[in-house]
């Protein structure tokens, strides 16, 4: 599922999660045009690729280098404390395609503010140029034989310069702190092929099976969970607050069964199992396109803390590889990674939330890829037929949607999502999303590759002919947000007498158990 802000978790001390509002703006993404290809490719045999380890120690796999999303120290409050790597000057000159973009998905970036701070900057950069090298012909004079007067005119000088300089240079550092905070709310490019407009002018990509019939009053999760003895909603409340929940019984084995299964099935298709960390700081999270201290934010971040709470194992996957240029040679690296979520909900009511529609804290497991620019459109492909295979097994009805401009968030080029039909709640329910971030991530997070081919062909490598290192593209896909399996399985599964059959599928992952009904 989609992560419109973010979260972020917390250590086992006297700590306060809040959702803190803040005038922190979202990264930022920028191109290359993209030019896209179906490429021919073959993935890694199950059960792991031997291209790479996650984190090679070898040279010849992952350079770790300076980080490229610099520190910024300032007293000046909202501001980002790292940098992205912006292409202004292709801003400037596509202007319009900038603009038309930030209109068709309603993005409050202000680009004639952004392209106003540039200039700015270009003529205060040159303005710096120009002092530094008055500066240095004093320099030079002052180390010939000079008479005291003409030194002392010089020494004057040299002073009158170096304050000016040093002025000029923090007006440039504030300008270009300004200039980055600004363009970090820009969203990606949108693929020339989404639906403009909002959420309603979505399209419908592909349509699995048909509603189920049954000859009996259809329940929904929370009724059938109440009378196979699967949740406790009450005791969470209690415990934890409104949104919380307590899974027991076969329910428990359910969500393990799933989890396992997804596993398994994802592993096959050759991608490296992870856990991550649940905790990150905050300024990864933001690397990811997501705002953890925005008004309204999905985010849980930690007070007196730069650490959150994950909303999905996005964030920390993507930052795996951070600040670091892979070897061209072991792309794509393709990763399925299990983790709790927690999301704050802001704003969510009403029937349609009810039960686990909408929770504070879920299990899942979500698919990332890194690859080359070219080959993003194909595992695009790629993640979304995962996704539709594995809900076609379990005998789903569910549609796939090509989500309008307005719909995708700030990191998202394209994005599919998958909505299943839930009978109890009599409508469907988006269960997974799929989305290609080309390179809005890999910009703020630093992550390159070094292309295998040389500029010059010759027998010898050297810096001087090897391609320069290009920012990889990052993908990812929910392949099961356990909450609402769930809510599927108990509503498409109901039996007249009460009981739930369990997919054929998970039977081996549920001790051989086929069905579930009520304790006697």
């Amino acid at each position: 599922m989609d992560l419109q802000g973010c979260l972020n978790r917390t250590t086992f001390q006297s700590l306060k999660l809040t959702s803190t509002p803040s005038s922190s703006s979202s990264p930022f993404l920028f191109p290359s045009l993209y030019k896209t290809k179906t490429p021919t490719i073959h993935s890694p045999k199950f059960p792991f690729p031997r291209l790479t380890k996650p984190l090679p120690t070898s040279s010849a796999s992952v350079v770790q280098t300076s980080p490229a999303t610099t520190n910024i120290s300032s007293e000046q409050g909202g501001k980002p404390q790292w940098k992205a790597t912006i292409d202004f000057k292709w801003i400037k000159d596509n202007k319009e395609t900038v603009a038309a973009n930030i209109k068709n998905r309603n993005s409050d970036a202000d680009l004639e503010l952004i392209l106003n701070l540039y200039d700015k900057l270009f003529i205060l950069q040159k303005e710096v140029e120009r002092v530094r090298g008055e500066r240095n012909v004093v320099a030079n004079k002052m180390k010939g034989k000079l008479e005291p007067s003409e030194r002392q005119i010089l020494i004057e000088q040299g002073k009158n310069l170096k304050e000016g300089l040093i002025a000029l240079e923090e007006d440039l550092v504030k300008l270009n702190d300004e200039l980055q905070r600004e363009a970090q709310c820009i969203p990606n490019l949108t693929h020339p092929d989404v639906p403009i407009g909002g959420e309603d002018s979505s399209t419908i990509r592909k349509m699995v099976g048909s509603v189920p019939k049954f000859s009996f009053p259809v329940k929904d999760h929370l009724q059938l969970g109440k009378e196979l003895d699967l949740f406790d909603f009450d005791a969470a409340a209690e415990v934890s607050g409104s949104k919380f929940y307590y899974l027991k019984n076969e329910a428990v084995l359910l969500e393990m069964a799933l989890l396992n299964w997804t596993l398994s099935e994802v592993m096959k298709r050759g991608f490296i199992p992870l856990t991550t960390p649940e905790i990150v700081r905050s300024s990864i999270v933001e690397k990811c396109g997501f705002q953890p201290r925005a008004k309204n934010t999905q985010v849980y971040s930690i007070n007196d803390s730069d650490q959150c709470l994950i909303g999905t194992a996005e964030i920390p996957v993507g930052g795996l590889h951070m600040d670091s240029i892979l070897a061209g040679s072991i792309l794509p690296l393709k990763y399925v990674a299990f983790s709790h979520c927690f999301r704050t909900e802001a704003g969510a009511a009403g029937t349609a939330t009810r039960g686990l529609y909408r929770v504070h804290q879920f299990s899942k497991i979500e698919m990332f890829i890194f690859c080359r620019p070219e080959e993003s459109d194909y595992y695009h492909d790629e993640l979304i037929k995962i996704e539709e295979d594995m809900f076609s097994s379990l005998g789903l009805h569910f549609k796939t949607l090509d989500m309008a401009s307005e719909d995708l968030g700030a990191p998202a080029y394209r994005k599919f999502d998958v909505e299943a039909w839930m009978p109890g709640l009599e409508r469907f329910g988006e269960i997974s999303s799929a989305s290609n971030c080309t390179d809005y991530q890999s910009r703020r997070l630093g992550i390159r590759y070094r292309p295998s081919e040389a500029l010059v062909p010759g027998p010898k490598k050297s810096k001087g002919n090897l391609a320069p290192p290009q920012f990889v593209h990052t993908l990812n896909a929910t392949a099961c947000a356990v909450p609402r399996m769930i809510i599927c399985l108990l509503e498409n599964y109901q039996q007249e007498d009460g009981s739930v059959l369990i997919p054929e599928p998970l039977r081996p992952f549920m001790g051989g158990l086929n069905v579930i009904t009520r304790k006697s």
